[in-house]
C-alpha cells in the first residue's frame, strides 16, 4: 500500500512527478487545506521548502509520521529536536545549492563594489553622464574575509582567488584550502570584503554586532547570502550611516517579507535580493528531486543517501 505524502509547499514539476509516481501526494499550501489533512489523512512523511513550518504542532497533529523533509539545506523552519525525540528522520539536501549561493554572493559583491546597480539604473533613466560621477572600485588584489568555511565558503574561496583576491578565512576547524586561517578578529580587521557562510545557531545570533564591526576596515564591504540573524541590524545601519562601513548586500532579512519602509532596504548603501540564491532553475530542481528520492526511499523500505538524514547520529542514539 501506497504511503502518504503532505506537500507544505510547490515543488519542481520533475520531483512531484516521481513523488507522485511512488507515494500518495495532499498539499497543504494553505491553512483550511491543512486542517482538511489533519481531520482526515495519516500522513507519513511531510515536505516542505524554506516557509512551510514542520513544528511541535505538526508533528503532534501526525503521529504516523517517520520522515520530515526540506528541500534545501537550511532547518531554520524544521523542528528537529522534537523530530529527533520522536524518532522521525529529517532529511535535506546538503551540498545542493554551494554552486549557486557562491556565484550569488560574488554577483553581490561585484554590484557593490563596482557600484553597478546604480549605474545601471542612472543609463536607464537615461543618464549617460553620471558617469563623470561614478566611484567605485575593483575586487583584484582586495582582502576576502570569509567567516565559515563549509561547501558555500570554500567555492567563494575559489571564486575570490579566481578574481585576484588575497583569501583569508575563520572556521571552526582547519579546511583543506590554499587560504590562510586566521582568528575572526583577524579576519575582521584584515578585510576589505567579509562575507557570511555560517548557519544560525545560539552560538552565531548576532555574531556580527558592534564589536566586530569596530574591528572592521573603514571602507570595508560586508556580504550576507546566509541567515540574517547573524547580524545585528540595528547595530549595521549605524554603521552604514556613519561611513563605518561602506556597504551591505545581503539575500536574506531579518523578517521575510519585510516591511514596506525598512531601512536596510532603503539606504542608499546597500544591495538586497528577496532570498532568491537557491532559486535558479538548475538548483531549485536538484533540491526537491534529491530530497522526494530520499523520502521515497524511505517510505519505500530502502537505504537513503546516509549524507541527507541531517539526524542521523542522534537517531543511532536513541537506538
Amino acid at each position: 500500500m501506497k504511503k502518504n505524502v503532505l506537500l507544505l509547499e510547490t515543488i519542481a514539476d520533475e520531483a512531484l512527478g516521481y513523488l507522485s509516481k511512488h507515494v500518495n501526494v495532499f498539499t497543504a499550501y494553505d491553512e483550511a487545506s491543512l486542517k482538511t489533512a489533519v481531520d482526515t489523512q495519516e500522513i507519513h512523511a511531510i515536505i516542505t521548502r524554506g516557509k512551510g513550518q514542520i513544528d511541535k504542532a505538526l508533528l503532534e497533529a501526525f503521529p504516523a509520521v517517520k520522515v520530515v523533509a526540506r528541500c534545501g539545506v537550511g532547518l531554520d523552519n524544521v523542528a528537529v529536536n522534537e523530530a529527533t525525540s520522536r524518532n522521525v528522520m529529517v532529511i535535506n539536501a546538503p551540498g545542493s545549492n554551494a554552486a549557486t549561493i557562491a556565484e550569488h554572493t560574488f554577483s553581490l559583491m561585484l554590484m557593490l563594489m563596482r557600484n553597478m546597480y546604480e549605474s545601471a539604473r542612472q543609463v536607464k533613466q537615461g543618464n549617460w553622464n553620471w558617469r563623470n560621477q561614478y566611484s567605485g572600485d575593483e575586487l583584484n588584489g582586495k582582502t576576502l574575509g570569509i567567516i565559515g568555511m563549509g561547501n558555500i565558503g570554500q567555492r567563494v574561496a575559489k571564486l575570490g582567488e579566481a578574481f585576484g583576491m588575497h583569501v583569508i578565512y575563520w572556521s571552526r576547524s582547519a579546511k583543506d584550502s590554499t587560504a590562510s586561517l586566521l582568528t575572526m578578529d583577524e579576519v575582521l580587521r584584515q578585510s576589505d570584503v567579509i562575507s557570511l557562510h555560517l548557519p544560525l545557531t545560539s552560538e552565531t545570533d548576532k555574531l556580527i554586532g558592534a564589536d566586530q564591526i569596530e574591528l572592521m576596515k573603514p571602507g570595508s564591504l560586508l556580504i550576507n547570502t546566509a541567515r540574517a540573524a547573524l547580524i545585528d541590524h540595528q547595530v549595521l545601519l549605524e554603521a552604514l550611516d556613519n561611513a563605518k562601513i561602506a556597504g551591505f548586500a545581503a539575500d536574506v532579512l531579518p523578517e521575510e517579507p519585510p516591511l514596506k519602509d525598512e531601512p536596510i532596504i532603503n539606504h542608499p548603501k546597500t544591495i538586497i535580493t528577496p532570498h532568491s540564491g537557491s532559486l535558479t532553475a538548475a538548483t531549485y530542481q536538484k533540491m526537491c528531486y534529491l530530497t522526494v528520492q530520499n523520502v521515497v526511499a524511505v517510505l519505500t523500505g530502502n537505504e537513503p543517501d546516509q549524507n541527507s538524514i541531517f539526524n542521523r547520529s542522534d537517531l543511532q542514539k536513541n537506538k
